[in-house]
């Protein structure tokens, strides 16, 4: 009985062995990321000559390259108010949104009036950068390309996979935000 016993413990102990991982059938070493880098730097230079193209079709109107990667004008510049919006700052504005061709996808009375609470609240990427850059009761459009406006996802109802926008905004007001 005690043989048995040993003989039991023996055979459980040596087969119970650690599986081995599994390794990949193919080996890819970065070629997604290769691809999908080169894709992107080709959608961007085409977006851009797009953008570079609408500028040009407009030489009365004086574009401004931003830091951040996109292009705006004014309709309407403040030169005295040095005011701008701070993160937790209350910003009321107005805005309608474009295609590259000019095609309305939603038009300021559709989208009424907007409050955005700076850096608080959820607005896509060039939008939030553009109300940076505004004072009170300007207004300008801004060519962005897709990857500062909704990207590979778009807004999962009217605007598509990397569509660039031209939007203009018109800042009605912008209220601190009071340290309390």
């Amino acid at each position: 009985m005690k043989y048995i016993t040993l003989l039991i413990i023996a055979v459980l102990f040596f087969s119970c062995k650690t599986p081995e991982a599994r390794q990949p059938e193919s080996v890819q070493s970065g070629s997604f990321y290769k691809e999908s880098a080169e894709r992107n730097k080709k959608l961007n230079a085409r977006e851009r000559t797009k953008i570079e193209a609408i500028m040009a079709q407009n030489p009365e109107y004086d574009y401004v390259a931003s830091n951040s990667g996109f292009w705006y004008r004014y309709h309407t510049k403040v030169e005295i108010d040095t005011l701008t919006a701070g993160f937790g700052d209350v910003m009321d504005f107005n805005y309608d949104v474009k295609d590259l061709d000019g095609n309305t996808i939603y038009s300021e009375k559709e989208l009424g009036d907007q409050t955005y609470i700076m850096d608080q609240q959820e607005i896509f990427t060039g939008l939030r950068e553009g109300l940076k850059l505004m004072k009170p009761t300007e207004t300008v459009t801004f060519l962005f390309p897709s990857q500062k406006a909704y990207g590979y996802y778009g807004d999962k109802n009217r605007i598509g996979t990397n569509i660039p926008l031209i939007v203009k905004v018109t800042l009605n007001k912008i209220t601190q935000k009071t340290n309390n």
